[in-house]
């Protein structure tokens, strides 16, 4: 882990035990943004003003006050409400200020975290990569000709690069872990239900939640602890973990059984040479770890049907939401009106198909603890190459790359990925883990056992 960027865990203790205030982590997080960003285009706002006030307003407020993120600088993704900001979801459709913070920003800014800035996205998420018509492509920190994926890449990056220890993203067709793979960082997606959507009642039809983006278990299981929860108007909700995810992140369990799958999800992709050593040399770090790891077909059920109609329908939910959708981007305009043409019938039928693909990814997990996968199945595409094509060549160009991730999206299983090796060129690679609806604290335990086994993420080779 880059020395000049020390890790949430280590922040909050500092500040908390009197050892280092809250304004001195934020100047530091302001400084390392100043110099790296202007390379790689993370962040579309820096809040330089209001994240010291808010951090000086801590420090007053004693150590004996502090909470569990106490002075820890976290950047947002551009879909989430901030009192006072413009929610752009990456393009021209709001102008007007969020009226009041959305549920996850009031939670951790209760636990002390302090919001230094907004972080890049495709509009509406709705492409696995990291450009827009507004806020421009976002490069990827190992390699600035390659994408940093999306279209949770700002936070990706921001993490990568160390100029904040936790960025929040939100992943409805792998948004958080395809970055997460392709910097080299762990992006989790929870479970349906675990955090909520508030002020929205669902996000995208249940395909999409929010979550995070760190460099380390431990602080993926503090963010986590701070975030999760349910709110009245919440569509999906889920019980409480039996522990604290902190808890968890210390690695405690014994063996599990882990399914490497031998066959990508979609059936005839094939899965680059690279990717496929990666996943061999990581699962044998897994057995190092004592885990019984096997190998395995997986009668992955057919998602794409299910996929597909709720996520245009949950575009155009958005689309709705927003003040001037006259103002959006031509390919968004195309996928607001597929989801505007098909009928309610359609929709709940998908509602339906989902549970189904739930039913069939939960039959998996008969024989094993875990699900192991690649979350890419080949290296991050050029950071551009979306870049004047239309929505069909767009949709075609994606469509491999959330070729592993998306049926999770749809099943509602949290699924996590984390740093499993190199390609050739020096570009990351990232390894899917798969758990059980709710059983978060299984993927962190794993997390927390790489980590203390030489490393969790590849210290960036950057300034």
């Amino acid at each position: 882990m880059n020395r000049s960027a020390p890790s949430a865990v280590e922040i909050a203790r500092e500040v908390r035990q009197g050892r280092m205030s809250a304004r001195r982590s934020v100047e530091d997080a302001l400084a390392r943004i100043a110099a790296i960003d202007p390379d790689v285009n993370a962040f579309t706002v820096v809040r330089r003003r209001a994240a010291l006030r808010e951090a000086e307003q801590i420090d007053r407020a004693g150590a004996a006050l502090a909470g569990p993120l106490a002075g820890v600088p976290v950047a947002v993704k551009e879909e989430y409400d901030v009192a006072g900001e413009v929610t752009t979801l990456g393009g021209r459709g709001n102008t007007a200020p969020a009226d009041a913070d959305c549920a996850v920003v009031q939670r951790l800014r209760a636990a002390g975290a302090v919001i230094v800035g907004r972080t890049n996205m495709s509009e509406f998420g709705q492409f696995p990569a990291t450009q827009s018509a507004l806020h421009g492509a976002c490069l990827n920190p190992w390699d600035p000709s390659r994408s940093p994926g999306g279209s949770s890449g700002g936070s990706a990056v921001a993490v990568a690069t160390g100029m904040v220890p936790i960025a929040m993203g939100s992943d409805g067709g792998g948004s958080l872990r395809i970055p997460a793979s392709a910097c080299g960082v762990v992006g989790l997606k929870p479970a349906r239900g675990r955090v909520s959507s508030a002020p929205l009642d669902e996000h995208w039809l249940g395909l999409a939640g929010f979550g995070a983006i760190t460099r380390g278990a431990r602080d993926m299981a503090l963010v986590m602890d701070v975030i999760s929860g349910n709110t009245a108007g919440d569509r999906w909700r889920l019980a409480p973990p039996t522990q604290p995810f902190a808890e968890s992140a210390e690695g405690g369990t014994g063996a599990l059984r882990v399914l490497a799958a031998s066959n990508p999800v979609m059936p005839g992709a094939g899965v680059a040479a690279p990717v496929g050593a990666a996943m061999r040399d990581f699962a044998q770090r897994l057995r190092a770890l004592g885990h019984d790891v096997r190998g395995a077909r997986v009668a992955w059920p057919t998602p794409t049907a299910a996929f597909l109609a709720l996520y245009f329908a949950g575009v155009r939910r958005e689309a709705a939401q927003v003040a001037h959708p006259e103002r959006l981007e031509p390919r968004t305009r195309v996928s607001v009106r597929i989801g505007a043409a098909l009928p309610a019938p359609v929709v709940r039928a998908a509602r339906r198909h989902a549970q189904r693909i739930r039913a069939g990814v939960e039959a998996a997990f008969r024989s094993a603890d875990l699900l192991l996968l690649p979350t890419m199945i080949d290296v991050p595409g050029g950071a551009h190459d979306l870049r004047g094509k239309g929505w069909a060549a767009a949709m075609l160009a994606s469509t491999p790359i959330v070729s592993n991730t998306a049926i999770f999206n749809v099943s509602g299983h949290p699924a996590m990925s984390v740093h499993a090796g190199f390609s050739p060129e020096g570009l990351p690679i990232g390894a899917q883990l798969v758990a059980r609806t709710g059983r978060e604290d299984l993927l962190l335990t794993v997390a927390g056992q790489l980590e203390d086994d030489g490393g969790l993420c590849p210290p960036w080779p950057g300034r």
